[in-house]
């Protein structure tokens, strides 16, 4: 890869001859982990300014009709977390001559209190090409991290590393893109209508957006004002889909023939609560997803069942108790996602993006037969993506319950791939991948001009995307929801055998073993085995909670800037042999909260801990009180503490301190920054996922914490950043 400075160029087709599809990727780590930004896309014509509105890409509307531009949203890595950018630059308009890639932050926080940030371009095959680094960051609370730009034929990227302190607003405004406060104030009785199940209300505006410069004719346009019928594009609407609702978000340009066909597989997710308005949006506490259509979601209440008793088993679509053998779970899952990937537009766009695939017209097949030597060979799956008359395809290699993935097959699938000018290879199974760790070893023949991108999928993420979709995004079609609660409900069963990461390998118990009669040395290469199942416990935990809340949950990385995986595991193993602790930290997008995961493998036990700043200049005994009836759900053995500087503060159980909530004041007088509220539960022994499991206690753990403690915070957390 090839690092520039500020202010460089380098051409991208020089640097690859698969650069035809990029993905462009944004990074940074925070040292308290609580600090974030949102990344945007502009596309700008030769006079420097966006077509019209629909040329702006952010949270709020994440995707180009065209298949052009796609946030691709946050992934984990181990220096913290980046979001990554599909960017098909075959699809891009002749009339545009730069993609402006910037990020914003939101809550009064700045760049400078971000480490690491950076940005890189990779080609189709995930091969990264050309790196930029930006050192100089200070109160900028928006930056131009880099543009890609037309020079005749070929691609260029330039870095550019330009800031602006008056956030994401001043930052659209210098491309045209104009934000104007509503002189009408909003009224609260239409913001309080109910919903219509299944469906989201359009929000009313509270600020208008236009294009600085009109777009040429046949130019995408503003997408609020279409109304197409729910349902897919040209189509009648399926039965029991929501029916259409116009959309109010704001006074924008005429509407083009085209927007009314705009699918719903254009339709991005709702912007996470705790983000402040995009430009076109509206208020936090009003704001939808940003869509020309209503979405279809679930009911959160079951109906009524018909059965005669709770014995009665629903039918389903894809019946799993019928499988005896991996090889039955294995066929029948990879057909069973990869029908549903091809039939909900949505969901396979969503799950393939990341891999370069364009947007375009999905085929998926099975037991698929492919020369290779003298004995063929029989992918398990294979996808197939048309657009404009080009085929991206993947090869597809599934396992499901314990079993690994085979090196030697998974090679074979490269090479045939390679040889055929296929793109990619997809592995999937119940493992998650880890930054700098390869899922399977492959050679790759660098005398090959083609280049075929090896990926990566857990069953677990799979069940992640389905549940973003059906229980918080939605779908633009009621049966393509009802599709995707089947899917869901087979990958949930005990016998599909895709139930992701369950367990933490065989140095487990030798390692806890080693823990409990002090007999693990330094430096023993079990512990950097234990350390990694952790990191995939962890991020599995991630997913779960991202599609249980529908915003991503991430770990949290606290490391230095440059430190590389491999050392920090090591540092970790380190730690675990000197103090038999394993630790991580969550974050979930769009709260200020950081959720702590320790497991002492000494006491067995499974520490789940939050801390919670006070509200600046608030009386410390008026804090206490209201943190109290805050927790009054809360379980009664919650620790609580108070966190005063260069001292141990007052501390006790909730349950003795519900009548005396004075007892947390300070004697002394001391100032209390904080509280840390910790729950303390007995930690499972054995590897796998049973109910005595470790993997099954500290997602017990996590799942009691978050519900009986962090979920009652919001108000304090929301008077300690206001007074902050």
């Amino acid at each position: 890869m090839r690092e520039i400075s500020k202010g460089a160029n380098v051409s991208l087709t020089a640097l690859s001859e698969d650069a035809g599809s990029v993905v462009v990727s944004l990074g940074w780590s925070s040292a308290s982990g609580a600090g974030d930004a949102d990344v945007s896309v502009l596309l700008v014509g030769e006079d420097g300014k966006v077509r019209s509105e629909n040329d702006f890409y952010f949270y709020n509307n994440p995707a180009a009709a065209d298949g052009s531009v796609q946030l691709l949203g946050k992934t984990p890595t181990d220096s913290g977390d980046e979001d990554r950018i599909g960017v098909d630059l075959t699809a891009v308009p002749e009339e545009v001559a730069r993609i402006v890639v910037a990020a914003s932050q939101y809550g009064g926080t700045r760049f400078g209190d971000l480490d690491g940030l950076r940005m890189t371009v990779a080609d189709r095959s995930g091969e990264p090409l050309v790196g930029f680094s930006i050192d100089d960051a200070s109160v900028e609370t928006a930056f131009i991290f880099g543009e890609l730009y037309r020079r005749g034929e070929e691609w260029k990227f330039r870095a550019v590393g330009q800031g602006y302190e008056t956030g994401l607003a001043g930052l659209a405004t210098d491309f045209g893109i104009a934000v104007e406060e509503s002189e009408e104030p909003e009224q609260p009785e239409a913001a309080a209508e109910p919903p219509e199940p299944g469906g989201a209300v359009a929000p009313r505006a509270a600020q208008t957006t236009t294009a600085g410069t009109p777009g040429p004719a046949g130019s995408p346009a503003a997408p609020q004002t279409a109304q197409p019928e729910s349902g897919t594009a040209g189509g009648p609407a399926a039965p029991g889909a929501a029916e259409p609702q116009a959309a109010t978000e704001g006074t924008v340009s005429p509407a083009a023939p085209q927007a009314a066909q705009a699918t719903a597989e254009a339709a991005g997710p709702a912007a996470p609560a705790g983000r402040p308005p995009g430009p076109g949006a509206v208020p936090a506490q009003a704001r939808g997803p940003r869509t020309t259509r209503k979405k279809v979601t679930l009911p959160k209440a079951p109906g009524k069942s018909l059965a005669e008793n709770e014995s009665w088993r629903p039918a389903r679509l894809f019946p799993v108790p019928s499988l005896k053998s991996d090889k039955e779970r294995e066929v029948r899952a990879t057909s069973v996602l990869l029908s549903v990937m091809a039939q909900v537009p949505e969901f396979g766009r969503r799950l393939t993006a990341a891999f370069g695939a364009p947007a375009g017209r999905m085929q998926t097949f099975t037991e698929v037969s492919l020369p290779h030597g003298d004995t063929p060979r029989r992918p398990d799956g294979v996808i197939r993506v048309e657009r404009a008359g080009k085929l991206w395809t993947a090869l597809v290699e599934t396992k499901t319950n314990g079993n690994p993935l085979r090196p030697e097959q998974v090679q074979q699938y490269m090479d045939i791939a390679a040889r055929r000018g296929y793109e990619s290879v997809i592995t999937l199974s119940n493992d998650v991948a880890l930054e700098g760790t390869a899922m399977v070893d492959v050679k790759v023949d660098g005398r090959r001009k083609h280049k075929v991108g090896l990926w990566h999928l857990s069953w677990a993420e799979v069940a992640h995307q389905a549940q973003l979709l059906i229980r918080h995004e939605g779908v633009g079609n009621a049966a393509h929801a009802w599709l995707l609660q089947e899917l869901l409900a087979y990958l949930q069963h005990e016998q599909s055998g895709c139930h992701g990461f369950q367990n933490m390998g065989p140095a487990w118990v030798p390692v806890r073993n080693g823990i409990e009669d002090e007999t693990l040395c330094l430096g023993d290469p079990r512990a950097t085995e234990v350390v990694e199942s952790w990191e995939r416990l962890i991020r599995q935990v991630c997913l779960r909670l991202g599609g249980e809340l529908g915003q991503k949950a991430l770990p949290v990385q606290r490391v230095r800037r440059g430190s590389d995986p491999l050392s920090r595991r090591a540092a970790a193993a380190e730690r675990l042999c000197l103090d038999g602790r394993l630790s991580a930290e969550l974050r979930v997008e769009g709260t200020s909260s950081v959720i702590a995961v320790t497991a002492d493998l000494r006491t067995a036990k499974i520490r789940t801990s939050v801390d919670v700043p006070a509200p600046e200049g608030s009386y410390p005994l008026v804090t206490v009180r209201r943190l109290v009836r805050l927790l009054a759900e809360a379980p009664a053995d919650l620790h609580v503490e108070s966190l005063v500087e260069g001292e141990n503060g007052p501390r006790g159980t909730l349950e003795r301190l519900r009548p005396e909530p004075g007892d947390l004041v300070p004697r002394n007088g001391a100032a209390v920054t904080g509280f840390r509220l910790t729950l303390i539960k007995g930690m499972g022994n054995s590897r796998g996922n049973t109910e005595s499991g470790f993997i099954r206690s500290v997602d017990e753990a996590v799942d009691r914490f978050r519900q009986g403690v962090v979920a009652h915070l919001g108000p304090l957390e929301a008077r300690a950043g206001r007074r902050g």
